[in-house]
């Protein structure tokens, strides 16, 4: 796979007026991002608040960011996480279609899976689609942390797979996930 997403990226958050997505506003945040020349822009991560949202606005902004990044060097780095594995399926096969390129998802907060859990989780959602994927582990927040025999085990065995937002904020997970995949 050569579609890797390099360089600097953004995680957006999702403006809101009077309690609606504020869409243009949501547009010009990130025209601004290519304004100043971001290799990648993050719709609907964490950040995003992705979690809050309803599927239509989660939707809504991968959209967004695709057409507004239609045309130039910026890439779209797409959020589809949810603790439900269907709906992460859903997502991400909707960014695809928006024409996203790449995606990367949460571990299922809440739930607390097991290793194998995250295996399956990720697994299906991945293999639900065809652009370049990635982890997403921040543990602190979703209360369950991918180990790194988890990860190698599904870049070992999952083709689209090709890289983790590693949030531990540990060093020697960084060393370690190194040592297991350089």
């Amino acid at each position: 796979m050569n579609n890797y997403i390099t360089g600097a990226s953004t995680a957006l958050i999702t403006p809101f007026k009077n309690g609606v997505l504020d869409e243009p506003t949501f547009a010009k945040l990130i025209q601004r991002q290519i304004n100043n020349h971001i290799d990648a822009v993050c719709p609907v991560g964490t950040t995003g608040e992705s979690a809050t949202l309803s599927h239509d606005e989660h939707k809504r902004c991968i959209e967004i960011a695709v057409e507004v990044c239609k045309g130039t060097k910026t890439k779209v780095l797409a959020g589809a996480g949810s603790n439900a594995t269907h709906e992460a399926i859903d997502i991400a096969i909707h960014a695809q279609k928006a024409g996203v390129d790449a995606i990367f998802s949460v571990s299922p907060y809440y739930n607390k899976p097991s290793q194998e859990g995250l295996y399956q989780h990720y697994k299906a959602i991945a293999s639900a689609v065809e652009v370049p994927f990635m982890l997403y582990n921040v543990p602190g927040r979703t209360g369950v942390d991918i180990l790194p025999s988890t990860v190698k085990r599904l870049f070992d065995d999952v083709e689209n797979i090709m890289g983790i937002k590693e949030a531990t904020g540990s060093i020697e997970r960084t060393v370690e996930l190194l040592a297991k995949n350089p």
